[in-house]
């Protein structure tokens, strides 16, 4: 316990109910370094709750109490399970927090929405006992069934240049993509990230290639793609790109009231038509017709999967931590996913590609 959980629970009460002594301070004199011991003997370390102040600490390496100098210390899975009031977690600071662990490897869980401390409604709850006790399980029964395998993931928006200041793009933010490179590379795999331009970092383990427009995510792809045994095209690539690129901005009142464009090169149907024994997968982002749509393309662009969401369902759109979708395969199987978090999204998105009757080869 920090020196701040005590002043909501005493260690006493924690101490009769598990049956157990609490670990305190750093310089207890009758529990010597246990900053140390404590981790060594740890199969994982779960910090719940956590504050914003215990985030910050781990993101950035500070260690000025037991708790901070174990996180420091442990190689074992980490898992931490935030709590806080106000708008605290959508503060930008601990957003960054946040995705630098996350890119570290380490499992934060969403908080969740509802009744505060505070009396106000909002996002800040800790979340439930049965959402942590299933993070420590799945840190610790990692599946490693995708060993040998190289995959390619696309991920995020592209941006077509207008002139130097703008461009025509979409509301992607990469995090689904992100979230299928990280759980893949987890799994054993061989990851490349192509990335459009996200306010993302690179997942652990995964190599990051950064693109800005549809021929280069293109390009990237295409050299990568012999290298590859599954593809998994999550990035939200412009359908079209302007004629003429301006040389310098457009001043007001004096541009066209037209802005000619043309086509970009479809991508996916693009490997499609090189494949030789890779997998793919796409995605079909609608706003109706969900289930129509994603088979007309499942059926043009000859995929193995594709993983259909409704952009305009609440939780599930653009830039959202969390997704719901419906996987379809060649052989007309359905599979229909809830709202989820996009990283437990992306572990049952590769389940489903272990589930086809031609799976990848290494």
């Amino acid at each position: 316990m920090t020196e701040s959980a005590t002043k909501f629970v005493t260690p006493l009460t924690f101490e009769v109910l598990s049956k157990h002594s609490v670990a305190r301070g750093l310089y207890a004199t009758h529990q010597e370094m246990l900053h140390l011991t404590l981790p060594e003997e740890a199969d994982a370390f779960l910090i719940a709750p956590a504050t914003a102040n215990t985030l910050a600490k781990c993101a950035l390496g500070l260690a000025d109490d037991l708790l901070s100098t174990m996180v420091l210390a442990a190689s074992c899975p980490l898992i931490i399970a935030p709590a806080m009031d106000g708008g605290m977690w959508d503060h930008p600071t601990v957003q960054e927090h946040v995705a630098l662990l996350r890119q570290r490897g380490v499992t934060v869980l969403d908080p969740v929405e509802g009744p505060l401390a505070s009396g106000k409604i909002g996002t800040g709850r800790l979340t439930d006992a049965v959402t942590m006790l299933a993070a420590l399980e799945a840190r610790l029964n990692l599946r490693r069934d995708f060993v040998g395998q190289r995959i390619l993931v696309s991920a995020g928006p592209t941006q077509e240049a207008i002139d130097p200041v703008r461009f025509i793009s979409n509301r992607s933010s990469g995090k689904m993509g992100y979230a299928v490179a990280a759980a893949a590379a987890e799994r054993g795999a061989s990851v490349v990230l192509v990335s459009g331009p996200t306010a993302l970092l690179p997942p652990a383990g995964v190599e990051c290639v950064r693109v800005e427009t549809a021929d280069e995510m293109n390009k990237a792809l295409q050299i990568r793609f012999n290298w590859s045994t599954l593809v998994v095209m999550a990035a939200a690539v412009a359908d079209y790109r302007p004629v003429e690129r301006f040389g310098r901005k457009i001043k007001k009142g004096t541009a066209a009231r037209a802005l000619p464009l043309t086509p970009t090169d479809d991508i996916l149907d693009g490997l499609s038509k090189r494949r030789t024994h890779q997998i793919l997968v796409g995605f079909a982002a609608e706003t109706d017709d969900l289930v129509g749509q994603a088979k007309d393309k499942l059926r043009r662009k000859g995929l193995d999967l594709i993983v259909a969401n409704d952009v305009t369902r609440a939780g599930a759109g653009f830039g959202s931590d969390s997704n719901a979708a419906i996987i379809l395969d060649r052989a007309g199987h359905e599979t229909r996913l809830a709202l989820m978090p996009k990283r437990e999204m992306a572990d049952r998105i590769l389940d489903a590609v272990l589930s086809l009757p031609h799976r990848p080869r290494s």
